[in-house]
């Protein structure tokens, strides 16, 4: 018996000393392993990486910004649903183990010894704690070492955070495929919803996720997907939080994935998206805008936006097919399966139009097959769309060269061959009964750019670059710098305006000659109507009708420094050369810079900055930017107590005199009332703007606006050629603001131009810009400024017996007598108001 009892003895003492020499192990592990912990700390002030997000004014999304595709969301708002699935999961015991779970790492030690040696890779027992430690704080190794450290840290993390902060972090992190970090991303990326509106099913889904997401693709791994989607489905009913009825119908639901679009969400908006972009990663770097999650609303008027492209993209197709038909994309062999071969030619995906080929011709239509579309795992779609194009479809189709050219063809097989890979449009709406019809697109050659802009505070409410974003993501708007011709006009007329001249001074249009000094030669300025000249007229017909020869004596008048000084005071450019054919402009400038120079004229003078962006906001709330920088007195009121109602104080630079803005106004009026812009009184509106065309007719363009609308449009090549003659600013951008503003103001009140103080509407004798006497029957009403007045009697500058000098009186007040021109150079007169006055831009 004392044997035994000393047996058991020894057996207490060896057990005892190996207990002690295991927790000494033990605790010498956990001291080793503690040295070098990773700072938990930081996680009470993580700030993940999450997307930059672009609104347009009225709140809707423009587009997404990020490297890790992430929207932070609060535990408070994700719905018990989603965390239900998530907990049966990965973790259903999360809320009563203290960070390690010690069934599950036993499990997962059996498992390893069962396949040691085999290589397979170590299951995890891991708690939604531990994956939080290595995930933010750890990397991915594959070792025991690292596994201790995460067990470490994950007791450490239950001490210091709550399970709700854990689980937030989590929630938040999670790396779920489709390039989304977190839930709330997960959500709009596959099933294109907010979390809480979720279903059982699709919250099971997204919480099958972490574990794997490439080998549960939803297309690629779909049986897979579903399998382990149910079976995370089977625990949430387990664990009762999920109706045993419900889980079966979920189960039963498909896997209806519906993958968002990470590209601009505004049709049309690409543009302006991509120009947003640029600004943000100029003002704030690479880092705030994938990670920084800031809030951007913009100024785009979705609209708006939407009418200006539908508006220029006639204008260019207009163009285009005035100029015949070039030939198919590309040709491909139509025997066989054609759809896959159909399927391999990459189609601009932003045009609204269908890529097709051609199957068969005869002379009065052709039989496409349209492009077939891909499904989510890329594979091509077995069903095969066929359509119709019929002579109607192709009878723009002319010639461009040969002996046919010009002529609209007689057969469609004239145009169109089989194996020809060509766009095309709906041919109108189908008959009851009859097959839907096409017509034959084809891609402009012709580049152009359209900016809309709010001319009292600059936020530019529409912006296109060009005709597919998808084809260039060159923004001719912003980037394009083409000379604006005769559009530049305005402001040589305005800084004489400015600088003593009426919109009564007469000027001559007569032949000049110009030494531009040693080297330079002697320049010889021309009309647009080449050898026809109206001899002194005013400076309202100057505009009106976009007369260089007359634009090219008064800025030798006013003196070429002064009107640098003004195309800078302006922003039109940052340094005119002070020679005289920039006068006409010769200069290289953006259509987003005339824009909101013309804005200048509309409201009255004041200096504008152009802006894509009303206001930025971090991703706390805090408003970081706003563009509208007025003081507003009395907005810091707590509550209503008698005290006057709040004021705005502009500060904003007087770029000019108001009244000279509106005298300007005024005359560009007149262009679109009976100058080089008729076209434009279609509006039915008040509007005023200058037509543009350069040499060769290489740019042709049209800035204007109504009181509370400024537009800009150019057109030309690429590369800078010739677009024929007769391709005019009046003729090609002027219609494009037509169509623009007849549908922009469609529902908007005729509001004049507003006339500031001082201005004086004198009737006078537009002929001779005399004051109208009783009998006159061609009368205008004229803007003067006080102490200017209709001239009693000619003051011509310009006017010298050899048509090559000038005068200095501007024709302010009663200016002295010069000599008179001869009569043959007053007849001119007379044709102002003649019908088919050719030649002028």
């Amino acid at each position: 018996m004392r044997l035994m009892l000393r047996f058991f003895g020894f057996l207490f003492a060896v057990g005892t000393i190996l207990f002690l020499v295991g927790v000494a192990g033990v605790a010498g592990l956990m001291w080793h392993y503690s040295k070098d912990l990773p700072d938990y700390s930081q996680l009470q002030d993580y700030e993940p990486p999450v997307m930059t997000r672009v609104h347009a004014s009225d709140g809707s999304l423009v587009a997404e910004y990020a490297r890790e595709r992430r929207l932070y969301l609060p535990i408070q708002a994700v719905p018990k649903r989603v965390i239900h699935a998530f907990l049966s999961a990965e973790d259903k015991n999360f809320y009563e183990h203290g960070g390690l779970d010690f069934q599950g790492m036993a499990r997962a030690g059996i498992l390893f010894a069962q396949n040691y040696g085999t290589g397979r890779r170590p299951q995890g027992a891991s708690t939604i704690t531990q994956q939080v430690a290595k995930n933010f704080l750890l990397t991915n190794e594959v070792s025991f070492t690292r596994k201790i450290t995460e067990a470490l840290l994950a007791m450490k993390i239950e001490r210091a955070y709550t399970k709700d902060k854990i689980l937030e972090l989590y929630l938040n992190e999670i790396y779920l495929g489709f390039s989304a970090y977190g839930i709330a991303a997960a959500s709009l990326l596959y099933f294109d919803k907010s979390v809480h509106e979720l279903t059982i099913a699709e919250a099971a889904y997204l919480a099958a996720l972490p574990k794997a997401p490439s080998t549960l693709h939803p297309f690629r791994q779909r049986e897979r997907a579903i399998e382990r989607r149910n079976y995370v489905i089977d625990r949430m009913v387990e664990n009762g939080y999920v109706k045993s009825e419900d889980g079966d119908a979920a189960k039963k639901a498909p896997l209806a994935v519906t993958a968002r679009t990470t590209g601009s969400h505004i049709f049309a908006g690409e543009y302006f998206a991509e120009e947003v972009r640029r600004e943000i990663y100029d003002r704030y770097g690479e880092k705030k805008l994938y990670e920084g999650g800031l809030s951007v609303r913009t100024t785009l008027d979705p609209k708006l936006q939407q009418l200006a492209r539908k508006s220029l993209i006639a204008g260019m197709i207009r163009y285009d097919e005035n100029h015949g038909y070039r030939g198919a994309l590309q040709k491909i062999d139509v025997s066989g399966d054609w759809g896959v071969k159909l399927a391999e030619v990459k189609a601009l995906s932003d045009i609204g139009w269908n890529l097709a080929v051609v199957l068969e011709t005869s002379d009065q239509s052709a039989r496409i097959g349209f492009q077939p579309t891909r499904e989510p795992g890329g594979a091509v779609v077995r069903e095969r769309r066929v359509g119709i194009i019929p002579i109607e479809g192709v009878k723009w189709a002319k010639a461009a060269a040969g002996p046919q050219r010009g002529r609209a063809p007689a057969k469609v097989s004239q145009v169109l061959e089989a194996g020809d890979v060509i766009y095309v449009e709906p041919l109108g709406e189908a008959k009851d009964g009859q097959e839907v019809q096409y017509r034959l697109r084809q891609i402009p050659e012709i580049s152009g750019a359209i900016t809309v802009m709010d001319p009292w505070t600059g936020r530019v409410l529409a912006m296109v670059g060009g005709f597919s974003f998808d084809q260039s993501q060159f923004n001719r708007a912003t980037q394009a710098l083409r000379q604006p011709g005769s559009s530049f006009k305005p402001f040589v007329y305005a800084a004489a305006l400015d600088n003593g001249y009426t919109p009564s001074t007469v000027v001559m249009d007569s032949p000049i000659s110009i030494d531009q000094g040693p080297g330079a030669g002697v320049w010889t300025p021309q009309n647009y109507s080449a050898g026809k000249f109206y001899g002194p007229q005013t400076l309202r017909f100057g505009i009106e009708f976009s007369r260089n020869v007359m634009t090219v004596r008064l800025a030798q008048d006013v003196g070429m420094p002064l009107i640098a000084e003004y195309a800078k005071r302006f922003g039109v450019y940052d340094d005119l050369p002070p020679y005289l054919s920039f006068a006409l402009g010769a200069g290289e400038t953006t259509t987003l810079r005339m824009t909101a120079a013309y804005s200048m004229f509309a409201n009255g003078g004041r200096r504008i900055k152009p802006t894509l962006i009303d206001r930025i906001q971090d991703r706390y709330g805090h408003t970081i930017y706003k563009h509208d920088q007025r003081e507003c007195r009395g907005c810091d009121a707590d509550r209503w107590a008698n005290q006057p109602e709040p004021t705005l104080i502009d500060r904003r630079e007087q770029v000019i005199d108001p009244m000279t803005a509106y005298q300007i106004t005024s005359m560009m009026e007149g262009v679109v009332q009976r100058g080089t812009a008729t076209t434009i009184r279609e509006v039915g509106k008040p509007v005023a703007g200058k037509t543009g065309t350069t040499n060769d007719e290489k740019d042709a363009w049209f800035v204007g606006f109504s009181p509370d609308l400024a537009v800009g449009v150019y057109f030309g090549f690429d590369k800078p050629r010739s677009m024929g003659r007769g391709s005019t600013g009046g003729g090609m951008a002027a219609p494009v603001v037509r169509d623009f503003l007849k549908a922009a103001l469609a529902d908007k009140p005729a509001v004049p131009f507003r006339v500031p103080a001082g201005i004086k509407l004198i009737r006078i004798d537009p002929k001779s810009g005399m004051r109208a006497g009783p009998g006159s029957d061609r009368v205008i009403l004229e803007a003067f400024k006080p102490g200017t007045a209709p001239p009693d009697s000619y003051s011509v500058v310009g006017y010298s017996d050899g048509g090559g000098g000038h005068t200095s009186d501007h024709g302010g007040g009663s200016p002295a007598p010069v000599a008179s021109p001869p009569p043959q150079s007053m007849n001119p007169f007379e044709r102002l108001f003649r019908p088919g006055l050719g030649g002028l831009h």
